[in-house]
């Protein structure tokens, strides 16, 4: 069936010229009937040019529907005026027509001039006799007449309520398509974000732990020494949280691959400090409050900007000393890396290290302040909620 539509819908005048020959073989057909008494008009010839003049005009339905329903209707109001008797046969082109009209234009238009053709030919049905059959001569047409302007008005709406369907179908599929694009964006920028986290932050350690073992080398071996063995956990560690984070780049079919570490958060907290101090950074904790087990988000959100802070006093303070507080309240988190004046003063940090902390606590529902004035001491100040709420737009 599917097929037949098809190739229907491929080719609609083959489907005309069907439907023509048809409605011409029944017109002709029920001009010459005879009524019931055996009587017939006279002009055949005249009722079979009208007949086959309505049936011709239906090659314009799709094109022209009101033209076509105008033509087929003065025929047939023709046929009837010569005294034939109006049966279906006879007004099938009028109703193919208002089926076309009904299926193609609105039902205000529709219903119009098949309310007009239907007053036509029941007028002319009727006639000027009043008699008990008046209502048969009469009901009978206008039913006829009336049917295939419903029918056409359920396939129009049907037709339109399908393309309706298709359209939504669509929309929902470009939806699709446009929402994992987005998503693959967001996880590109989160991967970035990480692999800038774990990057800068071991790679200044590693950087001020060598620099201070070649100074030490020659007076200090014992402190040169210790410093290169935290420099080579330091690159393992790099190693492994890099692993990590480009883990999520494998596919699926993977799967059987060692079982990754888990993402890194505020229990690891001692060792990023630890970490600091073999680079020469020293930092004092202070904890306000009672610590609370937080959501991974915002365990992973507080330690990636603590991380990032202590990175940018190592590379940038002139101070061997950072300050690292943490409040605990009832509302949420609140972290605070501060260090003393640098001498010369730092460079311009307002790189992505700290548009990458912004990032980070508006991801998670907080929000994130920093104080870098020239000479004066550079301060890393984040309020987390202690519950993921709707990222803040900046």
């Amino acid at each position: 069936m599917a097929g037949l539509e098809q190739y229907v819908a491929r080719r609609p005048w083959l489907t005309d010229a069907v439907i023509v020959l048809a409605v011409l073989v029944g017109a002709v057909v029920g001009v010459n009937l005879s009524d019931p008494d055996g009587a017939r008009p006279g002009d055949v010839w005249l009722a079979d040019l009208l007949a086959v003049g309505a049936c011709l005009a239906l090659f314009g339905a799709r094109r022209r529907p009101r033209v076509t329903v105008a033509a087929a209707t003065a025929c047939v109001v023709a046929v009837g005026a010569l005294g034939y008797l109006l049966t279906p046969l006879v007004l099938a082109p009028v109703m193919v027509a208002l089926y076309w009209l009904a299926r193609g234009t609105p039902n205000r238009t529709a219903w119009t001039y098949g309310a007009v053709a239907t007053v036509l030919v029941v007028a002319i049905a009727v006639g000027p006799t009043f008699d008990r059959t008046v209502a048969l001569r009469a009901i009978g047409p206008a039913l006829w007449l009336l049917l295939p302007l419903a029918l056409g008005s359920r396939s129009r709406l049907q037709a339109a309520y399908l393309d309706a369907v298709q359209a939504r179908a669509a929309h929902a599929e470009r939806t699709r398509e446009e929402e994992a694009r987005l998503r693959v964006a967001e996880e590109r920028l989160r991967i970035a974000r990480d692999l800038h986290d774990v990057v800068a932050h071991h790679m200044a350690v590693a950087n001020a732990q060598a620099g201070t073992a070649a100074h030490l080398l020659d007076t200090g071996p014992d402190a040169s020494r210790k410093l290169l063995t935290d420099l080579q956990a330091t690159t393992s560690t790099v190693m492994l949280e890099l692993r990590a984070t480009i883990g999520v780049l494998r596919s699926a079919s993977d799967a059987d691959v060692d079982t990754l570490q888990p993402a890194p958060g505020l229990a690891q907290l001692p060792d990023l400090i630890d970490a600091c101090t073999s680079a020469g950074l020293e930092v004092s904790l202070e904890v306000q409050g009672d610590p609370r087990e937080l959501l991974p988000g915002v365990d992973l959100t507080a330690y990636r900007i603590i991380q990032e802070a202590l990175t940018n006093a190592t590379k940038h303070s002139g101070s061997p000393t950072a300050h690292l507080l943490m409040a605990y309240s009832a509302a949420g988190l609140t972290i605070k890396v501060s260090n003393e004046s640098s001498t010369p003063p730092r460079p311009n940090l307002g790189g992505y290290g700290i548009i990458g902390m912004r990032e980070r606590a508006n991801s998670v529902g907080g929000h994130l302040e920093v104080t870098d004035t020239e000479g004066g001491p550079f301060e890393v100040v984040t309020t987390l909620p202690l519950h993921i709420h709707a990222p803040v737009t900046t």
